[in-house]
């Protein structure tokens, strides 16, 4: 009975502080969208914050996108985030393939100067990024957006580890069947890694899709503008500094698509971590 009751405050008490932070999490979000469904002159009135819509309205949604190119910035973030996060895929699934199955003279210096590439400073690359993409005349392109974002360390990384851990016994029956490297990478390990590839590209999606300032340095049309920036536009010529229920709407907007990518594949998410380090 004792240890009955010990265990029930202690969960109370976890219960308790996950409530909180939830609480925390998730009040801004609340409070987002609570600003987006009231009117301008209402969320003026208030000289004291409401935690209640006393009149919802749906204008600064409709105002989101007729009085600002949204829909434009929407389509452009929404090419870019497709576009580099396939052509990434199949480059970091190529390259992890090679560092972790084929051998070749150089292999294990080659990838200890690919890890040593992550301790480099994020504005130092942003910057050499700038100056090539520049040079080869390829501003105000989606060519130069997509083209610094196609590969990444980190991720070449972690799928080389998942590779890894599937036996080589599996590889070497598949060789003596006569499969092909290619074959036994898409009909084997591309299966068997499934949840880890399928956690890389959801967090490369939220990467492409918060993506600030890469698309600030090298956009200045607003034809290439990203939600990212597009924003700031919106706030500068669109609604207006002082407009911020138009301005929740259109974030409101923007964060939507994150929001039901995450909610729809959040057990894929925990799955590809779950498993990336017992999988083989």
């Amino acid at each position: 009975m004792k240890y009955a009751k010990a265990r029930i405050i202690r969960n109370s008490f976890i219960y308790l502080c996950l409530s909180l932070w939830a609480f925390i999490v998730l009040f801004p979000f609340y409070w987002m969208i609570l600003s987006s469904i009231k009117s301008y002159s209402s969320y003026n009135r208030e000289y004291v914050p409401k935690f209640y819509a006393t009149s919802p309205t749906l204008s600064n949604y409709v105002d989101a996108f007729t009085a600002v190119p949204l829909a434009k910035y929407l389509l452009n973030t929404l090419f870019f985030t497709v576009a580099t996060t396939a052509i990434m895929l199949i480059v970091i699934t190529l390259a992890a393939f090679a560092f972790a199955r084929l051998e070749f003279k150089g292999k294990d210096t080659v990838f200890t100067l690919f890890l040593a590439l992550m301790m480099i400073p994020q504005e130092l690359v942003v910057i050499t990024n700038f100056v090539t993409i520049t040079k080869l005349d390829l501003r105000n392109t989606f060519t130069g957006l997509i083209l610094p974002s196609v590969t990444s360390v980190f991720y070449i990384y972690l799928l080389k580890e998942n590779f890894e851990q599937v036996g080589d016994d599996l590889y070497k029956a598949s060789k003596v069947d006569g499969t092909s490297d290619f074959r036994y990478l898409t009909r084997v390990l591309i299966p068997i890694c499934r949840p880890t590839m399928i956690t890389i590209v959801i967090l490369k999606v939220i990467e492409c899709w918060n993506s600030f300032v890469w698309p600030r340095l090298i956009t200045d049309k607003q034809e290439y503008f990203l939600v990212s920036n597009g924003i700031q536009q919106i706030r500068e010529n669109g609604f207006g500094r002082e407009n911020i229920p138009a301005m929740m709407a259109a974030v409101v907007i923007i964060s939507l698509p994150l929001i039901i990518l995450f909610l729809a594949f959040r057990d894929r998410i925990m799955e590809g971590v779950a498993t990336g380090g017992t999988k083989g």
